[in-house]
């Protein structure tokens, strides 16, 4: 997988397989490492966290067919490579009528419901650090979100693969810090996921189904795994072998979730900076933070200041503005390569003033993001979310066959 990240372009027409990479973690680095996995064990306790263990496992597998089968059947455009799985739904299926479907869906999901949780995930946590009103955040992750998206493509590319690295990396070693000073909890940590995991633990036990449903929702969520998203980067990507790419999809689950996903639970847990609700009655089950309440972007900044005073608040909102700032850009990308499948072959003009207009539209839905209620944006997110991912799982279970052998035809290539 890793080898697959380095791999030369094959004619120069369009992105390196690390660019496609980049862009792709972005999208997957986003909120839902950060306040997402918070709510998961808000809502669910530590036992959720090992679900999103299991998700990141299999999502792999559907992460790696999803990109591959794109890299098959992925168009030209004039502005390079572009696919997803509208394409392999059109060309692999013969269904144009659905893959126009998904790629309305994909639309509406990236343009306006998955943003909304960005802004507001980022909102909530410079008011929290500074404080600064929602509106002014909202404000200026919408200027700074003109900039890039107006410069299409390459320029997305570009500004991904500079902060990506760049922030998952600064985020897992300040998360290694904290979780050192409280190594002594390591242990019992682990064994609250596994018992909570399966319902054996006496506080958690009576919202298992709240554990398994908050572990795969938030998991989906934070990874894309079967979502779409993954495959509409990879698509642009100019590699030699379709399997390059999904190898290095696949690799970007592993970093999401066992990665980054995992130093945000660990920090919390670690530290005790959590409380944990049930959902069905409201009920406060465990109570380790009470002046934090459900103020999910809360349970991570006060895992740090327990470390570093005063730090932990800003630097967690610092990494939220990165964040949500690059997982909004992979949004655009795959809206816009949706605008372009539906434009296909039809006037330039028309493609060009809608997405346009939809550039827009993504941007009020920031601004409309950072300034709502986290749990109706939350809600807006599992929509969109879901409708993507059944979109695309679907379609896969009758085409991975072809992914599966692109894969033994690229190991031959190796192996010889």
């Amino acid at each position: 997988m890793v080898r697959s990240l380095f791999g030369k372009r094959k004619g120069g027409n369009g992105i390196s397989s690390f660019e496609a990479f980049c862009i792709a973690l972005s999208g997957r680095v986003g909120t839902g490492n950060i306040v997402g996995v918070a709510t998961a064990i808000a809502l669910g306790g530590p036992g959720a966290v090992f679900w999103m263990w299991v998700v990141a496992f299999f999502g792999a597998s559907t992460a790696f067919v999803e990109s591959t089968l794109s890299q098959m059947y992925k168009f030209h455009h004039s502005s390079g490579f572009r696919g997803g799985p509208f394409s392999f739904i059109e060309t692999g299926l013969g269904k144009r009528w659905l893959g126009t479907a998904f790629a309305v869906i994909t639309v509406i999901a990236c343009g306006f419901c998955l943003p909304m949780v960005q802004s507001n995930g980022f909102s909530t946590t410079m008011q929290n650090a500074f404080p600064i009103p929602t509106w002014v955040s909202g404000i200026t992750l919408t200027a700074f979100l003109g900039i890039v998206v107006m410069g299409g493509v390459k320029r997305i590319a570009k500004v991904a693969s500079i902060i990506t690295p760049f922030m998952a990396f600064g985020y897992i070693i300040l998360s290694v810090i904290v979780v050192a000073t409280h190594i002594h909890d390591i242990p019992s940590v682990f064994a609250s996921i596994f018992k909570g995991a399966f319902g054996f633990d006496p506080v958690c036990g009576g919202i298992i189904g709240s554990t398994i449903s908050m572990g795969v929702k938030r998991g989906i969520f934070s990874n894309e795994a079967g979502q779409g998203t993954g495959a509409i980067v990879s698509a642009a990507a100019d590699v030699h072998y379709p399997a390059q790419q999904g190898l290095a999809q696949s690799f970007s689950v592993y970093v999401d979730t066992l990665f980054v996903c995992t130093c945000t639970a660990i920090m919390i847990l670690t530290s005790g900076t959590y409380n944990i609700m049930d959902p069905d009655t409201g009920a406060m089950l465990v109570e380790n933070a009470p002046e934090l309440g459900m103020n999910y972007a809360g349970f991570t900044q006060g895992a740090v200041d327990t470390v570093f005073p005063g730090f932990g608040s800003k630097f967690i909102s610092i990494a939220m503005a990165f964040f949500s700032y690059s997982t909004i850009m992979a949004y655009y990308f795959y809206s816009e390569s949706s605008i372009m499948y539906l434009f296909r072959g039809k006037s330039p003009r028309k493609e060009k003033i809608t997405i346009l207009i939809f550039q827009i539209i993504i941007l009020i839905a920031v601004m409309i993001g950072a300034v709502r209620e986290a749990d109706l944006v939350w809600q807006m997110g599992d929509i969109g979310v879901g409708l993507m991912a059944w979109g695309t799982v679907l379609p896969i279970l009758f085409l991975y066959r072809k992914a599966i052998k692109a894969l033994k035809e690229y190991e031959g290539t190796i192996e010889n």
